[in-house]
């Protein structure tokens, strides 16, 4: 079966992002983008460079917050958490989310006539 390449919408992987943080706590960026692309049964392929300005723009945002820490093999690495922000944000956006979709799987039942 070939593979499907997705693109993610602009400021959909943010909510992504904020979604992982919120459900997993606190990860450093490779494993925030592994995590996404194994939810997405790897439909979505997200590179380290996409991630990593994501997590800048919600970092300046004030949405996510950063301290250093120690992997899991043992390196040094950022680690991302959500803060109190950012939280009422990840909700805020998720009922933007689920309003938006529904409008869009309300237009593709529509029968052509």
């Amino acid at each position: 079966m070939a593979q499907i390449k997705s693109e993610v919408l602009q400021g959909t992987l943010d909510l992504m992002v904020l979604k992982t943080l919120d459900a997993l706590g606190p990860l450093h960026g490779y494993g925030i983008a592994r995590r996404i692309e194994q939810i997405s049964e790897e439909l979505l392929k997200l590179n380290e460079g996409t991630v990593y300005a994501s997590l800048l723009r919600l970092a300046q945002k004030g949405w996510i917050s950063s301290k250093w820490g120690v992997s899991e093999n043992n390196r040094r690495a950022k680690f991302y958490s959500l803060t109190k922000t950012g939280r009422k944000q990840l909700a805020h956006e998720t009922e933007n989310w689920e309003r938006f979709s529904g409008v869009i799987g309300r237009l593709l039942q529509i029968d052509e006539r």
